[in-house]
């Protein structure tokens, strides 16, 4: 297939393609949010605090695992495909399309199955109060049975990312959050459905967004055509997604597996701390939304410029792209700290919940300009086909330090004492990475810059 690559990415101003790849993820982003947002804003307030907690606390952690794996699966897909773009390899493209795009079907179904099976066990290990447990296991399981349709959004969306196309899931995302808000308004304002009613509305959404990124790759997609007849696995491209994939996923995991022992303690502290846990959770979201699209930004871009074999492309970038991340980290965190009760009080309507929020809002945010330097740099590293340093980084900065944090070092303490093991290891895991990306990244540039001298 000879297609003339027309992106930017390779030749444009840094910069602004960074930017102009970025806006429409970080917009992206924040209408994928909107749906578990607007289940949470629609159920705290017109279903109470319990719903609340059942649509957040511990069912909001085994789903934010389940996604981050997959995400993480979904990435390798991504810097394949954008490495062989970058290179004009069109051939390769195609094969990695259809395998990762199988390979997605495929696993979305099974782990769906697998999800719905054992949900109470997992709600259970999570030591779920038992005035939550219903409404949690029908949340979760409604939203494991329309797993597979995340999951294929997500993976046509990160393809079409891969090539530079940030704009058209973008589109599609705009028109399902507007048909899940009608849909929330309608199964639980209306016909007071509860949890089920905002669990469908997002899988019905979900559906709708997974049918439209498969019509674009069939039928409106430049360089590339996903074909149902040319399904398929190649074992061989496979094994370069999973090994930049797995270890990702498993990267990525390491924060849902934490975050869901710091979930077990404060469940034992009552509904109010879990109501308003959850409640800042959607207001820290926006930071996260952020952070994901400079990373996946990053990401694309070196990943296509070292397919075309561009080092000093790459290394501009990064300084650009982790100044830039920075320096919003820095400007939410004065918002959201000057501005906590009135956010807070768009989820959540008791006084006592919005009180511990602003509590929380005053640790947290302030280390988020740290964290964006891990983010970029693993990202980076990944996309040079480097992924076992974030992995091993969150295994030991993030996993093992929280467990050992709750655990040993305040077993038994309040709230404010175990969430402090959140910046600590930001810190933790972004000096790891600094230090691995200082030593290998000259070596890995270097490489590259005689990979195209020889060839």
């Amino acid at each position: 297939m000879e297609v003339k690559n027309k992106n930017a990415i390779t030749t444009g101003v840094i910069w602004k393609q960074i930017l102009i790849f970025f806006f429409p993820i970080l917009i992206g982003a924040f209408f994928q949010t909107l749906y578990n947002t607007v289940d949470a804003a629609v159920v705290g307030k017109f279903a109470g605090t319990e719903a609340l907690a059942s649509v957040g606390g511990s069912s909001g952690q085994i789903l934010n695992f389940v996604f981050s794996f997959f995400m993480g699966l979904a990435t390798g897909a991504t810097v394949i495909i954008a490495q062989h773009f970058g290179a004009n390899e069109y051939e390769k493209v195609d094969d990695a399309l259809h395998t990762a795009y199988t390979f997605g079907l495929v696993g979305g179904i099974i782990l769906g199955i697998i999800g719905i099976i054992f949900v109470k066990p997992l709600l259970n290990l999570l030591k779920t109060p038992s005035n939550l447990m219903d409404g949690s296991t029908i949340y979760v399981r409604i939203l494991f049975a329309g797993l597979v349709f995340t999951l294929i959004y997500n993976m046509g969306a990160g393809i079409l990312r891969a090539i530079g196309d940030s704009k058209r899931p973008l589109y599609i995302l705009i028109v399902c959050c507007g048909v899940n808000i009608i849909l929330d308004v309608i199964f639980v304002m209306v016909l007071k459905m509860g949890v089920t009613g905002a669990g469908i509305a997002t899988d019905i959404s979900q559906a709708l967004s997974a049918i439209l990124v498969t019509w674009l790759l069939m039928k409106k997609t430049v360089g590339m055509k996903l074909s149902i007849a040319k399904l398929h696995i190649n074992i061989k491209t496979l094994n370069r997604i999973l090994k930049i994939g797995l270890p990702t996923a498993i990267a990525g995991s390491m924060f849902s597996v934490s975050n869901m022992i710091v979930q077990t303690s404060l469940n034992q502290m009552g509904v109010n701390v879990v109501a308003a846990w959850t409640a800042y959770g959607r207001i820290d979201a926006l930071w996260w939304m952020i952070n994901q699209a400079f990373s996946v930004s990053i990401t694309t871009f070196v990943g296509q410029n070292y397919g075309a074999g561009l080092p000093k492309r790459i290394r501009k970038a990064v300084a650009e792209v982790l100044a830039m991340e920075m320096g919003t980290g820095l400007i939410l965190a004065v918002v959201f700290i000057a501005f906590a009760p009135k956010l807070l009080g768009m989820f959540a309507s008791s006084s006592e919940v919005i009180d511990i929020g602003v509590q929380i809002s005053k640790l947290l945010p302030p280390f988020y300009a740290v964290f964006a330097i891990s983010e970029i740099l693993s990202a980076t590293l990944r996309a040079e086909n480097y992924v076992m340093v974030a992995t091993v980084s969150n295994l030991l900065g993030i996993c093992a330090f929280r467990i050992i944090w709750v655990e040993f070092i305040v077993p038994n303490a309040g709230m404010m004492q175990i969430l402090k093991c959140y910046p600590i290891s930001w810190v933790l895991v972004s000096l790891l990475v600094l230090g691995y990306y200082i030593v290998m990244q000259p070596r890995i540039l270097r490489g590259l810059h005689k990979q195209v001298q020889v060839s």
